[in-house]
């Protein structure tokens, strides 16, 4: 056995030292072919899923497995800064550093001089120290176009709240619904064909809006509407028992009747 792989498996050392070397063994050519091979875009699938399954533990209440999750994420962060650190550009240590400092200076009721703020002080605090700290960037500017679209809508009202532009309470956000609403049955009355690229903006700003009353409400609509997915798929699955028990196939049911086992699945 190598001194490399015989450090890797002394757990004298502290676990982070072993994680970091041991990525660096699998990456060296006594490592792993596999391993070798991955670049940081070959790795990104692997980043999202790991990331996915952390959110799915939380949402599911099953933290028992949160433990295993991150690790699993963790193993990621440290993959991408270990290509990072064989190119010589950075090493984790430099990651730890930056996010360290970062953190000081935006926590400056903290570390500086001490005020007691509320939960949405210090995110609107957060924000604006984020835009003073780089002239070149703007508000939004840190968000990536991959995140999903109802989480890019909260972060987005967060952003732009966290400088003050945003409702002062849930009811003002409400009419905003109500408009937007209202708008769309406009566009479906006016024409008599229906008007895809119009109805799409329209439905956009509606989808907006009801994720800006979401963030109003300290509820993130990612998780609300997955939340009212699992519901809708767990009782379409017991109308669909009932439909196939009883010999027959959807074709043979009216909406009516449909309707009718799916509120008698409700009850239940």
């Amino acid at each position: 056995m190598t001194d490399f792989k015989a450090k890797v498996l002394d757990k004298k050392l502290s676990p982070f030292e072993r994680i970091t070397l041991l990525m660096s063994l699998l990456r060296s050519p006594e490592g792993c072919a596999w391993d070798r091979k991955q670049t940081h875009k070959s790795l990104l699938p692997y980043l999202i899923e790991e990331a996915y399954e952390v959110v799915d533990v939380i949402e599911s209440g099953r933290y028992e497995d949160l433990k295993e999750e991150l690790g699993d994420l963790l193993c990621q962060v440290i993959f991408h800064a270990q290509l990072a650190s064989e190119r010589g550009d950075f090493d984790i240590n430099d990651s730890i550093n930056i996010l360290v400092d970062k953190l000081i200076e935006r926590h400056p009721h903290v570390f500086g001089e001490k005020k007691e703020l509320s939960p949405r002080q210090v995110r609107e605090q957060w924000e604006l120290i984020k835009t003073r700290a780089d002239d070149e960037k703007t508000v939004l500017s840190g968000l990536p176009r991959s995140m999903p679209a109802l989480t890019m809508a909260f972060r987005i009202g967060e952003k732009a709240g966290g400088v003050g532009f945003d409702w002062d309470n849930p009811a003002e956000v409400l009419q905003k619904i109500d408009e937007e609403v209202l708008e769309i049955k406009q566009e479906l009355e006016a024409a008599p064909e229906i008007n895809k690229e119009s109805l799409t903006e329209e439905i956009g700003d509606l989808l907006f809006a009801t994720a800006s009353l979401a963030r109003k409400l300290d509820i993130e609509p990612e998780t609300a509407l997955r939340t009212a997915l699992d519901k809708f798929r767990n009782r379409f699955e017991k109308l669909e028992k009932r439909v196939i028990g009883s010999g027959s196939g959807f074709d043979d049911y009216t909406l009516e009747e449909l309707e009718n086992i799916w509120q008698q699945v409700k009850k239940e």
